[in-house]
């Protein structure tokens, strides 16, 4: 391990047992260089691994904060709310009928970007999973999933069938906590306009998603796009 990815994985580690508080703000570089006897590189590395994982946010003329969850008020709709955004599609979709098309199931060593947003070497495995989410009948989303297996372990088909999340945290005692978000709209590629039963020029909304467990490990990269009517609700952190 590198010496910054140690340094990084000291302070996610004191911020989960509490010692740094959520908003609280860290301390400078200067101090952290003194408390690790490291350079000031050293450390800025660290600091861009740890706003990577979505744990801290930097403050222009101000600091570097640990991040809090706030509650913003918005909209809902039947069981939903904000505080489960974090528990998928099945959640999304509580009082409908929900299924999972699975399209692949298999242990892959998934690109060196990827691997890299999971914390992984290039010699490890991690599950693909691809899937088409289905509510009512209607599907819903076409899903490109890698988790790494030495995080999530015993994966299995039946619970691609189902829910993931389900399987973590409630088979594997694991908490779910946030993720780093991009969107933006594409067209459907491949077989996505026939498992999304819409036509060759529909505009799909395509969800990039890192996400995290509440101690700051990376169990999940995925890609998931979304029929026009997809509605996306935020958590906002500061």
């Amino acid at each position: 391990m590198l010496k910054y990815e140690t340094v990084a994985d000291d302070i996610r580690l004191r911020i989960a047992n509490g010692e740094f508080a959520p908003s609280g703000q860290l301390p400078t570089t200067e101090e952290f260089c003194k408390q690790y006897d490291v350079s000031k590189i050293t450390i800025k590395r660290a600091m861009d691994e740890l706003v990577l994982r979505g744990l801290i946010a930097r403050r222009r003329g101000s600091g570097t904060y640990v991040k809090g969850s706030t509650e913003k008020a918005g909209p809902e709709r039947a069981g939903w709310n904000i505080s489960s955004q974090m528990t998928g599609f099945s959640t999304e979709h509580a009082n409908e009928k929900v299924e999972s098309r699975v399209h692949d199931f298999s242990a892959v060593r998934p690109s060196g970007e990827i691997a890299e947003y999971l914390g992984m070497e290039s010699d490890e495995f991690a599950y693909h999973v691809c899937r088409t989410r289905v509510a009512d009948g209607a599907p819903q989303t076409v899903e490109y999933t890698y988790m790494p297996i030495k995080v999530i372990p015993d994966l299995r088909e039946k619970h691609a069938e189902g829910s993931i999340y389900g399987y973590i945290e409630g088979d594997l005692g694991l908490k779910i906590g946030s993720a780093h978000r991009t969107i933006k709209a594409v067209l459907p590629e491949g077989d996505e306009a026939e498992w999304l039963d819409v036509t060759p020029t529909t505009p799909l909304l395509e969800v990039k998603q890192i996400g995290f467990l509440d101690d700051g490990i990376p169990f999940e990269y995925s890609i998931s796009k979304h029929i026009p009517e997809y509605e996306f609700y935020s958590i906002s952190t500061r």
